[in-house]
């Protein structure tokens, strides 16, 4: 018995070393990518730079190699900085060793405003006489968008191009909420408020309809007009183009003017090498837009700028806490906000926001730190895909607001959703709940009954509230008379391109754009980019993520857009609080 006690307390003490060895090695592992991570690249002449866009686009990646690791699969999901493409192209265009951009793509992980402004840095970097060449096997609509802006479009011959217009898909719970036994009880003030329809109806509101196809034909126009200033194909054709499907096949797209040739893999780098100065054996000397990155940038002047300019980063739904990278927390972008306030050295503030809005309080005080920091230095909002709602709340009182035609935004209105789990428990389970109470209203919000009329009073009074002063503070900053602003709000969604139309927005224009106006505000000649909020070490980040919700990462594995789906309905039923959100979940296609 000594013996076989014997043999498993060195087994044990064997398999405990061998971990810990294990441990070490990976730890040693991490800090050679995080090393290698900021080793700087050479690029030497005659240099293509190839883009792919095949990782999702962020407005800033994070400096964590390991940030988005799967550690259930064990596999990366690395993740590319908008903010990192549109440094890279402007920094290829006045690099003498980058010949041109190789763009390869066909499933684009962005959204149309993102392209939009990737589009727009490479129709700058096409002023530089430097080549874009575009090839694809298949090109969905958004990957053609970005494309056509290269001067050589090619593809497969046995390929296909998507032109057919765009569509916004809606998927509805009401009928397994019904099914389930659970009520959604809904506060709402705004007649377009249409972030808590999916829970209500089976189909779109007519109000709801007319106001997605209104922001649907005006992107829709944005992308005809650019398709057609760079392929020169007039607007009415290639709405016709998309009306009729012409376009079926890759000798259609030739034939219509979409594409320039239809070649095979190896005779467009044949036409890479051309057009990159090589003979044709030589190697094609290629750098990524991650190995691009750490290339460094040409510095004006001596020494180190003493003046900065501060871009704030708040990308994902608003809420209260510290929030990440991709989850706008009211604690951590309130505090960058405050940092780059108090800073004298800072001149100007970019305020990046790419939000569907959120918690109408986390949205509140995030908002008065714009509007502090906009009472002491210029405050320029860039506003992204999204800044609807919430993030339209949190961009009012900014100095000015930038944003693309294709963004999503306004949508100023709010609403409550309390869900009424007493059919599921008492019919489905056979669960009953009782309550002792002191005061009348001690248990209101209860999941487990019926709201009572006097209690739909208080909470849509409490609506009401909000509502007055969301569009207070958007008449405030936006200089317009606040009924005007409840006209245009009622929760009602616009794109970019209307709601400059509308004085919600001051100018058209990406990050880029924003930036130049800071520096013009702020008279800025040599200065530094400060980037806030401040991400966290690696290694900290890594011991979060470790002990990350295996169930959300479960459900990221599921097929299409159905993860999008599931997170739509946990963050419904997460919620907390009156919410000034749009319906988020709507993604144009």
């Amino acid at each position: 018995m000594k013996s076989f006690f014997k043999f498993l307390l060195a087994s044990v003490l064997g398999v405990f070393i061998a971990l810990m060895f294990i441990f070490f090695i990976f730890l040693g592992i991490i800090g050679v990518m995080i090393s290698s991570a900021d080793k700087p690249v050479e690029v030497s002449s005659n240099t293509v730079l190839h883009m792919k866009l095949d990782q999702p686009v962020v407005d800033r990646a994070s400096k964590n190699p390991f940030d988005g690791f799967d550690y259930l699969n064990m596999r990366p999901v690395s993740r590319t900085g908008l903010y990192d493409i549109l440094e890279n192209i402007e920094k290829a265009k006045n690099d003498d060793n980058i010949e041109g951009i190789f763009i390869e793509i066909s499933f684009p992980q962005a959204g149309i405003s993102t392209l939009g402004e990737i589009r727009d840095a490479l129709e700058d970097f096409r002023e530089s006489g430097k080549f874009i060449l575009a090839y694809a096997d298949y090109y969905t609509q958004a990957a053609y968008y970005l494309a056509s802006v290269a001067d050589h479009v090619y593809m497969t011959p046995t390929g296909q191009v998507m032109w057919a217009g765009l569509r916004s898909e809606i998927m509805f719970f009401k009928g397994a909420l019904e099914k389930l036994g659970i009520e959604p009880q809904i506060i709402r003030h705004g007649e377009f408020k249409s972030a808590v329809e999916p829970f209500m109806y089976d189909r779109m509101s007519d109000e709801n309809r007319e106001q997605v196809n209104t922001y649907l034909s005006s992107i829709w126009n944005v992308i005809l007009e650019g398709v057609s200033r760079t392929r020169e194909i007039p607007v009415a054709r290639l709405d016709e183009i998309a009306d009729r499907a012409l376009v079926r096949s890759s000798e259609t797209a030739l034939e219509h003017g979409l594409v320039d040739e239809l070649l095979y893999r190896d005779q467009v780098l044949s036409r890479l090498r051309e057009l990159a100065g090589l003979e044709e054996d030589d190697d094609i000397k290629s750098v990524s837009i991650a190995q691009y990155t750490r290339v460094p940038k040409k510095r004006e002047g001596r020494g180190l700028p003493r003046e900065k300019l501060a871009i704030v980063f708040a990308e994902g739904a608003i809420g209260p806490g510290e929030g990440s990278e991709l989850s706008i927390g009211s604690v951590r972008i309130s505090r960058a906000l405050r940092e780059a306030r108090k800073d004298t050295t800072v001149k100007a503030i970019v305020f990046r926001v790419n939000s569907p809005g959120g918690s109408a309080l986390d949205s509140e005080v995030i908002w008065r730190e714009v509007e502090l920091a906009a009472n002491e230095k210029p405050v320029i909002v860039s506003m992204g895909d999204l800044a609807a709602s919430g993030g339209y709340y949190i961009a009012a009182p900014a100095t000015k607001i930038v944003a693309n035609p294709h963004t999503i935004t306004g949508s100023i209105g709010v609403f409550g959703m309390l869900p009424d789990a007493s059919g599921f428990l008492n019919d489905k389970l056979g669960i009953t709940v009782d309550v002792a109470k002191t005061n009348e209203f001690a248990d209101m919000g209860s999941l487990y009954r019926p709201l009572t009329p006097g209690e739909r009073e208080i909470l849509q009074q409490g609506v009401e509230e909000v509502y007055r002063v969301f569009t207070q503070r958007v008449a405030e900053g936006r200089g317009i008379d606040a009924g005007r602003v409840d006209e245009i709000g009622q929760g009602r969604v616009w794109s970019g391109y209307d709601a400059r139309e509308l004085g919600l927005v001051d100018e058209f224009g990406g990050l880029t754009r924003a930036v130049e106006i800071a520096v013009e505000e702020a008279g800025l000649e040599y200065y530094r980019v400060l980037s806030l909020p401040t991400q966290k070490d690696p290694f900290e980040e890594l011991l979060k993520n470790l002990g990350g919700s295996v169930m959300m990462r479960l459900a990221g594995d599921l097929p299409g857009s159905m993860s999008r789906h599931m997170e739509t309905l946990r963050t419904a039923l997460e919620q907390q609080g009156i919410q000034a959100r749009m319906p988020f979940d709507m993604v144009v296609y």
